[in-house]
């Protein structure tokens, strides 16, 4: 909810690396779409109209980005009530996210930013997703962005490219149906993003 939020820096540029691969990207920002607390007693008639459209935009997507500040060892609030409100998808069919290939970005004061990766990583079980295994912890990330807004680590810059080109490409697969085995196309992942943290650091 910060003005300046590194959580929303870093998903922008992981959309840049998207879009570098093809996709057509939209960035839904918590702080704008000033939902309101999730109730169980909304339906998707009576919901407002900030959670239909991110239901909406959601469950057409076959490919998502989330990030998330750590905030006392988990998820920050804001973000775990607009992950309520995907609730609205539970009659669907398919039902809430199944099968769409998720990227985690976690944005952290101190060191412990892998906490609030693990936490999503819940999440994106429970709803019938799949995460590519790259993940993108951000420790100390008051001070990981310059005044233009761009990580002064270059690995770090390169890891969040890396990351939405992954998505990206693991998502069309999934939904050209070129996959028979998401969990070995994860780990394929994997493997090239470890290859790309490697040649980060040379």
């Amino acid at each position: 909810m910060r003005l300046n939020s590194s959580s929303l820096l870093a998903l922008k540029i992981a959309l840049e690396g998207a879009a570098e691969a093809g996709a057509e990207t939209e960035l839904l920002d918590v702080r704008a779409l000033d939902l309101p607390m999730y109730s169980p007693d909304t339906d998707a008639e009576s919901a407002p109209a900030a959670a239909r459209r991110i239901a909406e935009a959601v469950y057409a997507a076959p490919g998502l980005i989330w990030a998330s500040p750590h905030y006392h060892g988990t998820v920050s609030g804001s973000f775990k009530n607009a992950l309520d409100w995907l609730q609205l998808l539970a009659r669907r069919e398919p039902p809430f996210l199944t099968d769409k290939v998720i990227g985690l970005i976690s944005t952290a004061g101190g060191v412990q930013g892998l906490q609030t990766i693990n936490t999503m990583e819940y999440v994106v079980r429970a709803l019938r997703a799949w995460a590519v295994p790259l993940v993108v912890p951000i420790p100390q990330a008051w001070q990981a962005f310059d005044e233009s807004d761009r990580p002064r680590d270059q690995v770090i810059e390169t890891q969040l490219r890396t990351l939405g080109t992954e998505v990206a490409r693991v998502a069309q697969r999934m939904t050209l149906r070129d996959i028979s085995d998401p969990a070995a196309e994860c780990e394929k992942a994997a493997a090239r993003a470890a290859n790309a943290r490697v040649g980060g650091r040379k």
